[in-house]
């Protein structure tokens, strides 16, 4: 993993006690230089899986965010846009099993969970975006 995100990663979490999907969005932002506004932060406080439901995985919600943002400054219709989530969700399944935040946190839930068990994850899905992002 590359280490900034890595490094980026970790202090959002620990520092700053950031969600995964708010850490997708901010780190997507750097990479790509993109200004990110306060609001569409603050859309994604309960995006980690659903306010801790274990639905959707926060850094699948994050990234599709970020895929919006992105490619509609970038002139693309919302027709492309929605092209553009619906293969990253099929490639985001294909590379780490599913979209549920429930399969895919480490160790499952459990009331003893330690936090941001998904610091790992989180920096790789970060490069695996970046990548698809780049490729499309």
């Amino acid at each position: 993993m590359n280490l900034k995100i890595k490094e980026r990663v970790h202090e959002l979490y620990w520092k700053h006690d950031i969600n995964c999907a708010r850490t997708m969005l901010i780190c997507l932002c750097e990479l790509f230089d993109i200004d990110i506004e306060k609001q569409t932060l603050n859309s994604a406080i309960g995006l980690h899986g659903a306010g801790g439901f274990r639905a959707q995985c926060g850094l699948v919600e994050g990234a599709l965010m970020f895929i919006g943002i992105y490619f509609s400054d970038k002139g693309k219709t919302e027709a492309n846009i929605a092209s553009i989530c619906y293969q990253y969700a099929y490639e985001f399944t294909q590379r780490f099993g599913s979209l549920k935040c429930y399969d895919l946190r480490p160790n499952g839930f459990s009331e003893n969970d330690p936090p941001h068990a998904c610091e790992e994850i989180t920096g790789v899905a970060i490069e695996f975006t970046k990548e698809f992002i780049k490729k499309v």
